[in-house]
């Protein structure tokens, strides 16, 4: 089924109750060389009203290929725009996003993008959740053992865009389903190149795996323009799933 959606113009409007982006620094160990670990860095809004007394949903927010974490709220401050007025008009509540980056700076070696999508989600589990929400007032509530992490699952999301896109799929969805309930890929599963029939296999393996634990999938929203190149390769791909796994849904 294909749905259009188009942006609201009210949505670009600047708004009154806006939240701010802070940036965030951390280390990452799962690169460390020398015994000194990786400092990376991300953006994070914080919502309108932000109190540190309560307690947030959050998102995890990728970009696409060859930008940084700049992408969403630097690259275009509109996003923020749209998320301010979301929020004042009870779109969605009130949540922590994140954007980080699964580059690390050695471009050379992180030319290849499926190597970056399969390989970001030992940084995401060990490094980047445990720091942010240590730091912010989320659910995990500052006890980050993966114990917790998990118990908590409910309350965090992971999206991305393109080779974001790839990588929610396979950082966050095939390695860390158990930290995860809730999910956005924009535009694309498997890449230009990809074998459509293993990322069905591992999609239905993922949800699987996660029935017998007891782990279930709150919401995944698939999208593409139709004029992305990803569109077919996804398409092809959830269309295959939905009738494998999801029964009765078209």
């Amino acid at each position: 089924m294909n749905y259009v959606y188009e942006m609201p113009a009210e949505m670009l409007k600047e708004c009154e109750k806006k939240g701010k982006v802070e940036r965030f620094e951390y280390e990452s160990f799962t690169y460390e060389e020398d015994n000194k670990p990786l400092k990376k860095g991300a953006w994070v809004y914080l919502p309108y009203g932000y109190d540190e007394a309560k307690k947030y949903n959050v998102l995890y927010l990728l970009h696409g290929g060859g930008v940084t974490e700049d992408w969403w709220f630097k690259m275009f401050p509109d996003t923020v725009t749209i998320l301010d007025n979301m929020m004042a008009d009870g779109i969605c509540d009130p949540c922590i996003i994140v954007t980080p980056t699964y580059y690390r700076g050695d471009e050379e070696a992180d030319k290849n993008g499926e190597y970056i999508t399969e390989h970001f989600h030992t940084e995401l589990r060990k490094d980047l959740i445990p720091a942010v929400e240590k730091h912010y007032p989320v659910y995990a509530a500052g006890d980050v053992s993966e114990e917790n992490l998990i118990k908590t699952r409910d309350y965090r999301a992971f999206a991305g865009l393109s080779l974001g896109s790839m990588t929610t799929y396979r950082a966050a969805f095939y390695n860390n389903f158990d930290l995860f309930a809730w999910y956005g890929p924009f535009s694309g599963c498997g890449g230009p190149f990809g074998d459509h029939e293993l990322e069905v296999k591992r999609i239905c393996e993922t949800l699987k795996k996660g029935e017998e634990k007891g782990l279930d999938l709150k919401y995944m929203f698939c999208c593409n323009g139709d004029k992305d190149i990803a569109y077919a390769e996804h398409t092809d791909i959830m269309g295959k799933v939905l009738p494998i796994f999801f029964k009765g849904v078209a």
